[in-house]
């Protein structure tokens, strides 16, 4: 049977209505792009961004240069690792356990031509090698903190760490900021000089008692049948300084610096002006 033009029309029409619908059907549907929120659920905290101004003073409260790695632990939407790179000249990572966040921080920081110095990872801080850090930024819980603490303390002496609003337990920091109600902390990892040291200083030789806790030292050295106290005891990363007064009653002062896992060397200088160089390995 022969079929009028318009039926054949409208036979042509469905036949084509049909094919789209079921492409239509078959094609994937298009992935809502993300957008953050504040206070949204994460692994181990919610996210709550820090305000760029905080951000800034963080970064230059480690001292951040073009010659630092820095590392921020659970980074967001990525604004601490870009404005490192941005506004230091650093090389940055991201490390953030929510895919999508490192989407559009990795995104971010092309789009501001940061792609060849900045990157993030989607990955578990607490699964992840971050030694390779000069600073470490962080904006976690304080029981976070305390998880991470050994291994940051078992970082390269020197290496800066920053976070906001949240302390280390006793692990007092080296500097702590206030703004507009926030806090900002700093951390020195301290070289690790607890022990005993056979100290030469000249013709001098002596036992130095170090004690550490942090960043804190104390300590004493043997002068034949007593032990003198040492003053003025600082360590800030690998570098030392204490003082002591000998067996002559003469005062010496101590600066150097901890030059591997049993070695210190430095400059003493006595009260009448003059140096010589010191050392001391761990017995």
């Amino acid at each position: 049977m022969m079929l009028s033009f318009p039926a054949r029309l409208a036979v042509a029409v469905s036949a084509s209505l049909a094919l789209a619908a079921g492409a239509l059907a078959q094609a994937p549907a298009k992935k809502e792009e993300f957008v953050p929120q504040v206070g949204q659920a994460g692994k181990d905290v919610i996210w709550v961004p820090t305000p760029d101004e905080l951000v800034e003073r963080m970064l230059r409260m480690a001292q951040v240069t073009d010659k630092d790695f820095v590392i921020d632990l659970g980074s967001g939407d990525g604004r601490i690792a870009i404005a490192a790179a941005k506004k230091f000249g650093a090389r940055a990572q991201g490390i953030e356990y929510n895919p999508d966040m490192v989407e559009i921080s990795n995104k971010s920081a092309q789009s501001q031509g940061l792609g060849n110095r900045v990157k993030f990872m989607k990955a578990d801080i607490f699964e992840s090698d971050f030694n390779q850090a000069s600073v470490i930024t962080m904006y976690l819980l304080p029981g976070l903190n305390l998880k991470l603490r050994p291994k940051l303390l078992d970082m390269k002496p020197g290496t800066r760490i920053t976070s906001h609003q949240f302390t280390m337990d006793d692990w007092e920091a080296d500097e702590t900021t206030m703004m507009d109600g926030r806090r900002a902390y700093l951390w020195i990892v301290p070289a690790k000089v607890q022990g005993t040291w056979r100290l030469n200083a000249g013709p001098d030789q002596w036992d130095l008692t170090l004690e550490q806790k942090y960043q804190k030292l104390d300590g004493n050295v043997r002068l034949g049948p007593l032990n003198a106290g040492l003053r003025e005891t600082r360590l800030v990363g690998e570098r030392i300084q204490f003082a002591l007064v000998d067996g002559n009653g003469a005062r010496r002062d101590f600066t150097g610096r901890v030059t591997g896992p049993n070695a210190m060397e430095g400059t003493m200088r006595m009260e009448n002006g003059a140096e010589s160089r010191w050392s001391a390995t761990r017995r």
